[in-house]
């Protein structure tokens, strides 16, 4: 409990400090999004968003927050290729920046340009992806969810509600973190039947159809659980069009996500709150240059999971309403 009050003192404080954010520039790669007149230090931001997926548009606001309150430039890059992240890095380094927060979802790709800027001596964190490879890397501090054992968790709660045949819908093969799910999905579940669906997670009217046919061709699935909140919509209206009975799970957040929980469309969400991991990424790094903070002691700070269903959801919507959950 101790540790959940500590969390949540954390989560208010970035919310408190949103306020406080600069209007910033929104852009592509590279775009500088945040900036002080009188700042200390300049950190990069790198991710492997893919373009239109708003779980990123929550982790930006995160980091911005705390930019604004530590009066550092954040520059905020992406790219969901791993060579291109990869570059997005070493084009940090080469710039002279000092301290890197980036995520590690395609480590092999992109850790070797994060072994090269730690070796340099530039303070790097990793975040959201990468909980298995970031001692190996060099970084300092981890900020995410576990995300093999959020999945495994979410597979124990599908099989006591009564699931009996689960798919796991995952929208970027090879991503470690999207396998980490559905692999805790699948051990989490048990002697339950699992089935496993690849949809390219950048069409999203692929994505709608291509979990339709897999309804339409197998009636027994009673559970899908998505791994992002928009494309748990489009499992929705899959779910309509294959004119199938299966009930709808995800993992992640997003405005739209309380109100199909409420209508009951959606049976929970996984929240691995990803404004806290952009807020705590910066903050830390500003902590680092400012007063020889290292978060964590070694280990990986946990922002989930955290389950959210009809329960709690009329709270989390007065958070989702603001952008930030």
């Amino acid at each position: 409990m101790d540790r959940k009050r500590k969390l949540a003192a954390v989560g208010l404080a970035a919310l408190a400090a949103l306020a406080l954010a600069s209007c910033s520039a929104r852009g592509g790669k590279g775009a500088a999004v945040a900036r002080s007149a009188a700042s200390p230090m300049t950190i990069a931001m790198i991710t492997h968003a893919q373009p239109g997926d708003t779980f990123w548009d929550i982790v930006r606001r995160g980091a911005e927050a705390a930019a604004a309150k530590d009066r550092v430039t954040l520059r905020y890059a992406s790219d969901p290729d791993g060579g291109g992240q990869a570059t997005l890095v070493q084009n940090a380094l080469d710039s002279k920046i000092d301290a890197i927060a980036v995520t590690l979802a395609k480590p092999d790709a992109v850790g070797p340009a994060v072994r090269k800027a730690a070796a340099a001596g530039t303070p790097v964190v990793v975040f959201n992806a990468g909980i298995d490879r970031w001692k190996a890397d060099g970084a300092l501090s981890y900020f995410g969810s576990d995300d093999d054992l959020a999945g495994e968790i979410a597979g124990r709660r599908a099989a006591a509600e009564g699931a009996k045949h689960l798919l796991c819908v995952s929208q970027e093969q090879g991503h470690v973190a999207l396998e980490a799910r559905c692999d805790g999905l699948k051990r989490g579940f048990g002697s339950g039947r699992y089935d496993k669906l690849y949809v390219l997670g950048t069409d999203m009217p692929s994505v709608r159809s291509t979990i339709a046919a897999k309804l339409r061709q197998d009636p027994s699935i009673d559970l899908v659980v998505t791994l992002g909140a928009p494309f748990a919509l489009a499992a929705i209206d899959a779910v309509k069009d294959a004119g199938s009975r299966a009930k709808v799970a995800t993992f992640d957040t997003n405005p739209q996500i309380p109100a199909v929980i409420r209508s009951g469309a959606l049976q929970w969400a996984i929240d691995q709150q990803p404004y806290l991991q952009g807020y705590l990424a910066v903050d830390s790094l500003w902590l680092q240059k400012t007063n020889g903070n290292v978060l964590g002691g070694g280990a990986a700070v946990l922002t989930g999971p955290y389950f959210v269903d009809r329960s709690n959801v009329e709270r989390i919507a007065a958070f989702a309403a603001l952008g930030t959950r």
